[in-house]
C-alpha cells in the first residue's frame, strides 16, 4: 500500500501538478497603500518582469532608466508588464518616491518595506530581476550591463 501511495504521489509530481509558488508579501506603493505582491504581478496570461532596486544602486537606475525608454514598445508588441520593487530599508526610503518621480519611470514601483519579498526570494544583492510568466518564475538575472535590456525584451518575446 505504501509503495502504491508513493508512486501515485510521483506520478503527480512528474506530470506537474505540483509547482512551486510565488511566495507573496506584503508591499506598498508610492501612496503609502498596502498592495499584496500576487495583486501586482497580475497581467492574465502575459509576462511579467519584475526587478529588484534600490535607491542607492546606480546599476539599478541604469537598468530602470534604459528599460523605461523602451517600456511603452515592450508593451505594446507583448502585452508585458513591469513592475519595479525597492528593497530600500527605512534609512534610504523616503528618498524612492523623489527619485521615481524625478526619472518619470512609467510603470509600478512598490516598496519592499519589510524585506519580506527579499528574504522569501532569496535576493542577496541588486540589481535583480525575474520574468513570470503564468504563474511561474521563468528567468532570474542579477546584474546589468548596457544593452543588457535587448536581450530581456527577446526572452520576453519568446513567452507572448
Amino acid at each position: 500500500m505504501k509503495h502504491f501511495f508513493a508512486f501515485l504521489l510521483l506520478g503527480f509530481i512528474w506530470m506537474g501538478f505540483v509547482t512551486v509558488s510565488i511566495p507573496d508579501a506584503e508591499l506598498k506603493d508610492l501612496q503609502g497603500r498596502d498592495v499584496s505582491f500576487h495583486k501586482a504581478i497580475e497581467n492574465g496570461d502575459k509576462p511579467v518582469i519584475v526587478s529588484f532596486w534600490a535607491t542607492w544602486c546606480v546599476p539599478c537606475i541604469k537598468e530602470l532608466d534604459a528599460i523605461n525608454e523602451v517600456y511603452p514598445d515592450w508593451q505594446d508588441e507583448t502585452g508585458v508588464k513591469l513592475i519595479a520593487v525597492s528593497v530600500d530599508d527605512e534609512r534610504t526610503s523616503r528618498r524612492i518616491k523623489p527619485l521615481v518621480n524625478g526619472r518619470g519611470w512609467d510603470y509600478e514601483v512598490y516598496h519592499d518595506y519589510k524585506g519580506e519579498l527579499k528574504q522569501k526570494l532569496n535576493i542577496n544583492a541588486v540589481p535583480y530581476l525575474i520574468i513570470i510568466h503564468k504563474g511561474k518564475i521563468v528567468y532570474t538575472k542579477t546584474s546589468y550591463t548596457p544593452g543588457s535590456e535587448e536581450k530581456l525584451f527577446e526572452i520576453v518575446k519568446k513567452l507572448k
